[in-house]
C-alpha cells in the first residue's frame, strides 16, 4: 500500500481534490439559481434549464483558470528546480502536468456540452414566451421591459418565433455569437488533439490549438450582455415573487404588488482567467526573448535509422540530465516548435539532440542541414535555429536514487544518453561523492540498425567500469523485439563469440521482449529494503506494464524494498 500512494497516491489525490471542486462548484451554483427569491421570477421562464446552465458555467470558468497552468514550461521548470518548495512527490506530479492539461481540457468539453444544451433550452422557452400571446406569467414577465420604467427578464426581446428566433439569439446576441464561435473552436482543439493526428499531421494539431486564443477572447466577453437577469435587491424589499406572482395582471396597481425590476449578472468570467492567462502571457514573453538568442549548430551527424545527431552552442546554456528543449528552425517553418531530449551531458561543452525523420518537420530539418546531400555542408550554409529551455524532466532524479532501472523504446533512449554520459564524465574524474551505485539498463528496438548510434556510447561505458574495477555498476540489456527466423539462426550460430555481433559489446543482445515480472523480482532480492527509481521513456502500453509491475513487486513494509515509477511527458 506504501508504495501504491507513493507511485499513484498524491497523484490520486490531486485528481480527487480536483474532482470534488468541480462536484462542489456545480451543486453551490446549481443551488444558487434554482433556491433564491432573486431568481424566481427567471425560473418561471426558464425551469431548471437556468441552474443546469449556470452550474457548468461556474465549472467552466475554474477549469479554464486551470488548463494554461500545466503548459507554463518556465514556470513548472522552476518549480521543479526550487528544492525549497517542491519535494520529490510534488516534482513527481510536476512532471505528469500534460496528463492534468488533458483531464482539464476533457473536462471543459464535459461543461461546455451541458452548459450548451442548458441554454439551447433556455433560448426556445424564452423566443416561445415572448412570442406567445396567451394571458400567462411567462408571457407577461416577457413584456416586461416595453413601457418605460420597466426593465425586462426575458433577454429576448424580438418578436421572431422559433426556429429563426433562435438563429437570431445565436448570431446577433454577443452571448450567442461568442457561444458558437468558442464552442467551434473548443471542437477544433479537442478532435486535432487526438494521437493520431499529433503523431501523423503534427501542423494541424500545432496549428489548431492556437485557436485557444480566440477561446478565451470570446470566454471572456462572453457574459458581457447579462443575459441571465434577476430580480434587484431594491425591488425584492417590496415585491415578493412567492406572494405575487398570483396576481400578476395587476402588477403596478396602487395597493398592489409594484413592476418587479431587474438586472443583469455581471461577468465574472475574467476574474477566474486573468491571473493564468498574465502568467501565460509571461511565459510566452519569456519564450520570445529565449528565442532571439542566437544558437549555434557546431556539428550534423548523420545516424543510421533516419536519425540525425545536432550539436549546438548557445551562451549561458545550462542543463541537467534528461531534460529536454524545445527547437524551432525557421527555414522548415517559422511557427511551429517542436520538443527533444537532450542527449548531451552537463559536463561537455555543447548540447545535442538526436531527431529520428518520421514526419515533414523533421524531413524539412534533415534537409535543410543538407543531410540529404552527398558533399561536405559547409557551416555557414547550415540553417538556423531557436532554442527554448532546457526543461526538467523525471531523469532528473535519476542520481537521487541508490538503484535505478532505465527502460527507453527506440529512440526514447535518448534521455538515458544524457544519463550515461553524464556517468562516464563524473567516473572519469571523481565518483565517490556519487549517490547512485547501480544502473540497469533496458533498451528495446525493433531493428538492428537502431543500436550502432548508441553502441559506441555503451562500449565507452563499460571500458570505463572495467578499468576501475566496477564492472557490476552497469547491468544492460539490449533486446531485438523485431526479428526473423534467419537472424535468429545468425545469433545462435555467433552466440559463443566474445563480443556481439550486432553492437561490439560483451553484453549479447537478445531477442524477444523482457519478462519483467522476473527482472522486478530479481532487482528486488539484489536490492532488499532500497528505493529503486524506475525510469521509462517509451509508449503508454509500456508504461502501464512497469507501472503495475513497480506496485506489485513492492513491499508494504516501509522499511522493504520499493520501486518508484517515473515517465518522460513532454
Amino acid at each position: 500500500m506504501g508504495n501504491w500512494v507513493e507511485n499513484e497516491g498524491l497523484s490520486i489525490f490531486v485528481v480527487l481534490v480536483w474532482l470534488g471542486l468541480n462536484v462542489f462548484l456545480f451543486w453551490w451554483f446549481y443551488l444558487a439559481y434554482d433556491i433564491p427569491s432573486k431568481f424566481f421570477y427567471t425560473r418561471e421562464l426558464l425551469g431548471h434549464a437556468l441552474a443546469l446552465a449556470r452550474a457548468p458555467a461556474a465549472c467552466l470558468n475554474f477549469n479554464c483558470m486551470l488548463i494554461l497552468l500545466p503548459v507554463c514550461r518556465n514556470l513548472l521548470s522552476f518549480l521543479r528546480g526550487s528544492s525549497a518548495c517542491c519535494s520529490t512527490r510534488v516534482r513527481r506530479q510536476l512532471d505528469r502536468n500534460l496528463t492534468f492539461h488533458k483531464m482539464v481540457a476533457w473536462m471543459i468539453a464535459l461543461h461546455t456540452a451541458i452548459h450548451t444544451i442548458a441554454h439551447l433550452f433556455n433560448v426556445e422557452w424564452s423566443v416561445q414566451a415572448r412570442v406567445e400571446e396567451k394571458d400567462t406569467l411567462t408571457s407577461a414577465l416577457s413584456k416586461l421591459g416595453d413601457k418605460p420604467g420597466e426593465s425586462y427578464v426575458n433577454f429576448y426581446r424580438q418578436t421572431i418565433p422559433n426556429p429563426v428566433g433562435g438563429l437570431y439569439v445565436a448570431f446577433t446576441y454577443l452571448a450567442g455569437l461568442t457561444g458558437v464561435i468558442i464552442t467551434l473552436a473548443l471542437i477544433l482543439i479537442i478532435t486535432s488533439s487526438t494521437k493520431t493526428i499529433r503523431r501523423s499531421y503534427f501542423e494541424v494539431f500545432w496549428y489548431t490549438h492556437h485557436l485557444f486564443v480566440i477561446f478565451f477572447i470570446g470566454l471572456v466577453i462572453h457574459g458581457a450582455g447579462r443575459i441571465v437577469r434577476g430580480q434587484t435587491a431594491e425591488s425584492l424589499a417590496e415585491h415578493n415573487p412567492q406572494i405575487c406572482y398570483q396576481n400578476f395582471s395587476d402588477w403596478g396597481k396602487k395597493g398592489v404588488c409594484p413592476i418587479p425590476q431587474f438586472s443583469g449578472n455581471p461577468p465574472m468570467t475574467w476574474k477566474w482567467v486573468v491571473g493564468p492567462m498574465f502568467l501565460y502571457l509571461c511565459e510566452r514573453l519569456v519564450r520570445f526573448w529565449r528565442s532571439q538568442q542566437k544558437v549555434v549548430i557546431t556539428k550534423v551527424v548523420i545516424h543510421p535509422f533516419k536519425t540525425i545527431e545536432l550539436q549546438m552552442m548557445k551562451k549561458g546554456f545550462k542543463m541537467e540530465v534528461g531534460q529536454y528543449i524545445f527547437v524551432k528552425c525557421p527555414a522548415v517553418s517559422k511557427l511551429e516548435w517542436h520538443p527533444f531530449t537532450l542527449t548531451s551531458a552537463p559536463e561537455e561543452d555543447y548540447f545535442s539532440i538526436h531527431v529520428r525523420i518520421v514526419g515533414d518537420w523533421t524531413e524539412g530539418l534533415f534537409n535543410a542541414c543538407g543531410c540529404d546531400k552527398q558533399e561536405f555542408q559547409e557551416a555557414w550554409k547550415l540553417p538556423k535555429i531557436a532554442v527554448d529551455g532546457p526543461f526538467g524532466t523525471a531523469s532528473e532524479d535519476v542520481f537521487s536514487y541508490e538503484t535505478v532501472m532505465l527502460v527507453g523504446a527506440g529512440i526514447g533512449v535518448t534521455p538515458f544518453a544524457s544519463v550515461l554520459k553524464s556517468v562516464w564524465y563524473k567516473y572519469c574524474h571523481d565518483a565517490t561523492n556519487l549517490k547512485l551505485k547501480k544502473i540497469y539498463f533496458y533498451w528495446l528496438c525493433r531493428d538492428t540498425h537502431a543500436f550502432e548510434w548508441f553502441a559506441d556510447l555503451l562500449q565507452s561505458l563499460e571500458t570505463q567500469m572495467q578499468e576501475r574495477n566496477n564492472a557490476e555498476f552497469l547491468s544492460y540489456n539490449i533486446y531485438l523485439t523485431g526479428w526473423d527466423e534467419s537472424q535468429a539462426t545468425h545469433f545462435v550460430v555467433h552466440h559463443e563469440e566474445e563480443k556481439d555481433v550486432i553492437t561490439g559489446l560483451k553484453q549479447k543482445t537478445l531477442y524477444g521482449r523482457p519478462n519483467w515480472e522476473n527482472e522486478f523480482k530479481t532487482i528486488a532480492r539484489q536490492h532488499p529494503g532500497s528505493r529503486i527509481g524506475v525510469f521509462l521513456c517509451g509508449p503508454e502500453g509500456l508504461a502501464d506494464t512497469l507501472n503495475k509491475q513497480s506496485i506489485s513487486n513492492s513491499e508494504a513494509d516501509p522499511r522493504g524494498v520499493h520501486f518508484i515509477f517515473n515517465k518522460e511527458n513532454f
